[in-house]
């Protein structure tokens, strides 16, 4: 499937600027839904407002879709930035799919993005995608499931929803973020350390990508995520040992819980975890290039 035309939404943030060289690097043509036109992108850009159906919606026309558009979750838990975070993803939805509906040709494939924190907090549970989703807490479950039923149904050839761990890439917050707790001492365990962190590299992520795009044999639900996740206290300490620093104590919950406050994160980010693991990927067949955590973060933290 080269040589095709993808229109991404959501193309600006991190994740959507690695697809879109990514793609384009392979010879897709590359067209990015946007509020705010860029000068000097190497891609295509339509102006939109996310919201509306408007004279962008002709693009969907035979095209492949990609549909990451949401704000970050990286901010405090308020019933308010729940309603964002909602709002931001089921809105953008909803106008590519009444633009679909309303299309001479249905886009050919939808990768639909959303995330595994609609597990909620898992505990110890092995969740492949054939796990139910959690009913809560609202801004990790309660905004991944609104977005999903948001593209539920889409006029499409066929639809890939990508629940995505933790994407391990440089320059991106959550590596950075990451990477900084250890540098400045702060790189123990957080919480108990027991909790599962389900993660990705970023190779992996766009190859996982392509083959959506790619594989008519994809579809529904899909766990983007590495075959090994690992507890938050091997993240830590593997995060410790490839940026050379020394053994650092633990940060207790109610510490993490007074420093979120500061941050203007949500302690749930760190305190919670989901033991997930690709099964329809790795039953089809996928060869993950960075599988284990130790590799990836070397790969990603050195030169």
């Amino acid at each position: 499937m080269l040589g095709v035309k993808v229109v991404l939404a959501g193309g600006s943030g991190a994740l959507g600027r690695a697809i879109a060289a990514d793609l384009a690097g392979r010879g897709d043509e590359v067209v990015v839904l946007t509020r705010t036109v860029r000068e000097g992108s190497p891609y295509r850009q339509v102006r939109w407002d996310g919201v509306t159906v408007g004279p962008w919606a002709t693009e969907l026309s035979g095209a492949a879709v990609v549909n990451l558009a949401g704000e970050l979750v990286d901010r405090r838990p308020t019933a308010a930035n729940v309603e964002l975070l909602t709002r931001s993803r089921v809105e953008p939805t909803t106008a590519l799919a009444l633009a679909a509906a309303g299309s001479d040709r249905p886009p050919t494939v939808w990768v639909q993005a959303s995330t595994l924190a609609i597990y909620g907090d898992g505990g110890e549970a092995v969740l492949a995608e054939d796990a139910p989703p959690a009913d809560g807490p609202p801004q990790m479950a309660g905004v991944a499931r609104a977005w999903e039923d948001a593209a539920a149904g889409a006029r499409a050839g066929r639809q890939v929803v990508l629940r995505t761990g933790v994407v391990l890439d440089r320059g991106t917050p959550a590596l950075n973020r990451l990477a900084g707790l250890a540098r400045w001492g702060l790189g123990g365990r957080v919480g108990s350390g027991r909790q599962w962190v389900s993660w990705l590299h970023v190779a992996d992520f766009l190859t996982i990508v392509r083959r959506s795009l790619d594989d008519p044999a994809m579809a529904d639900v899909v766990h983007a995520t590495s075959p090994n996740p690992v507890r938050n206290a091997e993240l830590m300490a593997a995060l410790r040992r490839v940026l050379r620093r020394p053994p650092a104590p633990p940060t207790p919950a109610p510490l993490v819980r007074v420093g979120a406050l500061l941050l203007r994160t949500d302690p749930a980010l760190a305190l919670t975890g989901r033991r997930c693991v690709p099964r329809r990927l790795l039953d089809a067949g996928f060869g993950f290039a960075r599988p284990d955590l130790l590799p990836a973060l070397r790969d990603l933290l050195t030169a």
